[in-house]
């Protein structure tokens, strides 16, 4: 293989280690085979393998490592976020089976294995794709109906997010996380202060997925086959997660739909409630998903702001930047009554 010899030699002693941590859980005779590293997102890398057993047999994994501790981090640990998937698995929200998860004595650092989940995930060829036009018909209903049973978890049995910022107070977290990067973004600034003088009033807590949208769920012909990314889960109120998902970033071109721009409202709301969903204050909605701008817009400014401090140079973290624009723009035209 050619190209930088460090990193070569880097991958070389990562995929030994990752098949003794194998073959610690699995025996001896086990082996890995079919590597691919799928991304290298914001803080985890992805690495697709196949455990192969001594009979012949082949089980497709993922390795989700961490590769880098972000500072005023708003991402839950490894460790806690493989103690969720144990729990949403158990309850039956599709996400992908947790294996196991990794220890000292695996030299890997924090991350965990879970089995493979095939489909797509990329927003466009959700929405446009033939391919998946039967999917499309089921979207909207069907995220209505995998949040309404992870809102309806006990929540005690994710006690362990009670100390999260966002489950205390997510504005004051975002305002916190904001403040750290000593950057000045009038609009997100008007949004933060739109938001503390127009806050609905508290509910119960329940649990929140935290990043539920189209881009975080793998998606086959059939519909959706298993929930991503939960990392940003917390306590808090059920419409956060359904503003979060109706917010405007996540409609990727099609504003008239704003189920993840495919489906609508009323055929979430439908399915919603006939799942045991709470009845849904849509006034509450509105004011999650101005949240949802600007906390989107500050996810932006920590992605960006990890380039130009030089902790994390890639292309993608600059282009962070630039999208900071796109949704100070979202958030104005929001605010002003110009967008639903």
């Amino acid at each position: 293989m050619e190209g930088d010899p460090d990193l070569n030699l880097a991958e070389t002693q990562r995929n030994r280690r990752l098949l003794d941590a194998v073959r610690r859980r699995f025996g001896e005779r086990a082996s890995i085979d079919n590597l691919d590293s799928a991304m290298l997102g914001g803080s985890n890398r992805t690495i697709l393998f196949d455990l192969c057993g001594q009979d012949g047999s082949a089980r497709r994994l993922v390795l989700r490592q961490e590769t880098y501790e972000l500072p005023q981090s708003p991402f839950l640990a490894p460790n806690q976020q493989f103690r969720l998937l144990e729990l949403v698995h158990h309850i039956g929200i599709p996400v992908p089976k947790p294996v196991f998860e990794l220890d000292d004595a695996d030299g890997l650092g924090r991350g965990y294995v879970v089995e493979c989940v095939y489909g797509e995930t990329l927003p466009k060829r959700l929405m446009n794709d033939l391919e998946f036009s039967s999917a499309r018909s089921r979207f909207a209903t069907e995220c209505g109906e995998i949040l309404a049973r992870l809102h309806a978890i006990d929540p005690t049995g994710a006690s362990f997010l009670v100390n999260v910022p966002d489950s205390k107070d997510p504005v004051a977290a975002q305002t916190a996380r904001y403040d750290s990067y000593s950057e000045a973004y009038p609009a997100i600034e008007l949004g933060l202060r739109w938001l503390h003088i127009h806050r609905p009033q508290p509910r119960k807590n329940h649990l929140l997925h935290g990043d539920f949208r189209n881009g975080n769920l793998i998606v086959d012909r059939r519909g959706i086959r298993a929930v991503l990314d939960w990392e940003c889960a917390h306590l808090g109120d059920p419409m956060e997660d359904i503003g979060w998902l109706c917010t405007r970033s996540w409609r990727f071109g099609n504003p008239e739909r704003p189920v993840g721009g495919i489906g609508t409202k009323g055929e979430f709301a439908a399915a919603y409630h006939s799942n045991g969903g709470a009845q849904i204050d849509w006034e509450a909605v509105h004011w999650w998903e101005v949240f949802g701008l600007v906390r989107w817009a500050i996810l932006n400014v920590m992605q960006a702001h990890g380039h130009i401090s030089g902790q994390r140079r890639d292309i993608p973290f600059a282009a962070c930047g630039r999208n900071i624009c796109v949704i100070e723009y979202d958030l104005m035209m929001t605010l002003s009554g110009d967008y639903d």
